[in-house]
């Protein structure tokens, strides 16, 4: 689309039925997006000037909702994409190179004569590097293009900015070099071997599949190959809940060995049992070990265990209550998830700085508001970061008002669940 063509589309609303899809109804939102949208093509053409033909990506983050550091061992998941997202404002060429410039951070050029591994390459032109190399070896002749991208999911704020650009990247792909054929599913697992193979974090599935599926989804990674994906939809305003995400604050730099040692404990307890990963594990077995378990494997290993089993069975537990739409039911299941991630599971700060407990400070200020009624939880990874709740409509103004109070202003976002993943808005 021609450039002058689409800033004359963006000020006459042209766009309007697909922001309704994307960020909700309201006006305040959609006029903020509005001027969101026209700022990025206007930075577009100050960092590449001279690019006439231009399209619009957008791909959103996500929140999980249940099955807390499940989907590393093989287990089920239940999660959404939410309404933040990374737009991308993208020109395409043939100059053998992908120019990226995303708002806040350093450009960047990858050239496509290397898709090499590049062992002092790190960040997103690893990750840009991965994703083009993965569908390569798919057999997709990938071209050059010039990318500005700006993004409200904030870095480190459990609402998984990485998968969400991986996703952008990799729906910019296939949509335009691929005649969009490797479809959702399969940019997920690009995503994922881009972040594992080029950018060294072995993450599981559930980020990238839940940014580039879209909507509410129950994930079942048995087999990981072939995952079992399941929409479904849930309308929790209807139900009289509202997703509240609050960042706590604190810093993910320092905690790559506490991620790392949750993985590591849970597959050393599967390695007791001449297995890979606990899913392979069975339950009662496990139970049925505990007295010779301890003699090899240390007890915050065979406890995350414990976490794991319960958490894969209350995800599958929690999708059949909102499909049944039982909101009670699946506020008990949420609750007991983030029970269990705090005292089993123990990912709501890191032992090398235990005297900073934002999160479960913030669980404390949450449970003394809520009075019962609602949920609330770990958020993600863990250890810092993260909250989220379902709070009472009711209850919205004074949860958020609290939580900023305490945690600053704009640290509680409060989210609707995006129907879609990765899209080219200018369709």
């Amino acid at each position: 689309m021609n450039i002058e063509e689409l800033k004359q589309k963006l000020a006459q609303d042209a766009f309007l039925p697909i922001f309704e899809r994307l960020y909700g109804t309201k006006k305040e939102v959609l006029l903020a997006q509005k001027a969101r949208y026209e700022k990025a093509v206007a930075r577009f053409t100050e960092v590449y000037p001279g690019r006439e033909e231009v399209l619009l990506y957008s791909a959103p983050g996500r929140t999980e909702i249940g099955g807390n550091h499940t989907d590393h061992q093989h287990g089920c998941v239940l999660a959404a994409a939410v309404q933040l997202d990374v737009l991308g404002v993208v020109a395409f060429h043939e100059d053998g190179v992908i120019r990226v410039c995303s708002e806040g951070y350093r450009p960047f050029t990858v050239e496509l004569s290397d898709l090499s591994v590049q062992e002092e390459e790190k960040g997103s032109a690893a990750i840009v590097r991965g994703i083009v190399a993965r569908f390569a070896a798919l057999g997709v002749q990938v071209g050059g293009f010039d990318l500005y991208c700006t993004s409200d999911v904030l870095s480190g704020s459990g609402i998984s900015s990485s998968a969400a650009f991986e996703t952008l990247i990799g729906t910019i792909i296939d949509l335009h070099y691929n005649k969009g054929q490797a479809g959702a599913v399969e940019i997920a697992k690009i995503g994922q071997y881009a972040e594992n193979v080029y950018f060294g974090k072995k993450c599981g599935l559930m980020d990238q599949m839940a940014s580039s599926v879209g909507g509410l989804v129950f994930i079942d990674f048995a087999d990981t190959g072939v995952p079992v994906i399941e929409p479904f939809a849930f309308d929790f305003e209807q139900a009289g809940y509202c997703i509240c995400v609050t960042d706590t604050g604190g810093s993910h730099v320092n905690l790559t060995p506490d991620y790392v040692a949750v993985r590591e404990e849970m597959e050393s307890v599967a390695a007791y049992f001449g297995k890979g990963y606990l899913r392979q594990v069975d339950e009662a077995d496990f139970y049925r070990e505990l007295p010779n378990l301890r003699k090899t494997c240390s007890d915050r290993a065979v406890l995350r265990a414990m976490h794991f089993f319960g958490d894969n069975r209350r995800a599958k537990e929690e999708a059949e209550a909102l499909r049944e739409g039982d909101a009670e039911k699946f506020l008990s299941l949420v609750q007991e998830s983030g029970d269990s991630s705090e005292a089993l599971l123990q990912n709501l700060y890191s032992t090398s700085a235990p005297t900073e407990q934002a999160i479960p400070l913030g669980v404390a200020v949450s449970k003394r508001i809520l009075k019962g009624k609602g949920a609330v939880r770990v958020h993600g990874g863990g250890f810092a970061g993260t909250i989220q709740a379902f709070v009472p409509t009711s209850l919205a103004e004074e949860y958020a008002a609290e939580m900023e109070r305490v945690f600053g202003e704009g640290a509680c976002y409060v989210f609707r669940i995006r129907p879609v993943g990765g899209v080219e808005v200018t369709v």
